[in-house]
């Protein structure tokens, strides 16, 4: 895919322009010409992160095709980070990302999609996209064929009033077990540090991950990812057990 130079220039300045924000926008193709559409940073953290809003979205298909995502690396190269790569399979579109040294655009790399998906084990920690959720949802997906529903989620959410488990787990399809029935895929919701439950994990009772066969098995293990740290497995018990404020399974769940 090729972009016309009045489109990289318009990309380049949004760029320059929004630093140390990072600049993001859609390259839309309207009849036989291309544009630039920058949109404003929705993100809780600019400086680290962007969001384009559904309604820029819906506002630049409705003038044509979106052809590539547009975002800038204020101070870092245009390589894709880890969260960039598993967002970018989520768009099913091309990403554009330009580099920013000292405030002005020095380069520009195009990254196509190659069906990546972030591993179950040592995944990196990005909230919102790879976080504790993510895992468990990428672990029913890959391992137990159950697809769980995503929720909108500020980093932080469990001190701003959000309770993302104890509200939305009846409506995804699990219902609450008792401590003494654990079994293998059951998630685990703890408390951590919090006033409210704010972290969970499915529990490997025969400590295998079958589409990740590589890994040597932690029988009795939890698979968590805690924030700011890579995914693991840890043997439930101890703290993880006295955290533990919920057991639940899966009504699809093979018995």
């Amino acid at each position: 895919m090729e972009f016309s130079p009045e489109v990289i220039a318009a990309v380049y300045a949004h760029a320059a322009l929004d630093t140390p924000r990072e600049a993001c926008g859609l390259v839309v193709e309207v009849g036989d010409k291309q544009l630039y559409l920058p949109s404003s940073n929705t993100a809780e953290k600019p400086e680290r992160d962007f969001r384009i809003s559904a309604e820029a979205w819906a506002d630049a298909e409705d003038m044509g095709s979106v052809l590539c995502v547009v975002h800038s690396h204020p101070g870092h190269s245009a390589k894709l980070s880890g969260a960039d790569r598993v967002s970018m399979e989520a768009t099913e579109l091309p990403w554009l990302i330009v580099e920013v040294r000292e405030g002005k655009p020095v380069s520009h790399l195009l990254h196509l999609p190659t069906g990546y998906q972030a591993p179950l084990l040592g995944r990196p920690f990005y909230h919102g996209v790879l976080d504790c959720y993510t895992l468990v949802r990428d672990y029913y997906l890959r391992e137990m064929g159950i697809k769980l529903p995503d929720y909108d989620r500020e980093d932080g959410w469990w001190d701003k009033g959000q309770d993302l488990y104890a509200d939305n787990f009846e409506g995804a399809g699990f219902y609450q077990v008792d401590s003494s029935d654990i079994r293998q895929g059951d998630m685990i919701v703890m408390q951590v540090k919090s006033e409210k439950a704010n972290h969970a994990g499915v529990f490997l009772a025969d400590g295998i991950l079958k589409t990740e066969p590589e890994h040597h098995p932690v029988p009795g293990a939890i698979l968590h990812h805690l924030y700011g740290r890579d995914s693991k497995r840890d043997v439930y018990g101890g703290y993880w057990a006295e955290s533990t404020r919920l057991i639940l399974r899966h009504k699809d769940a093979k018995q």
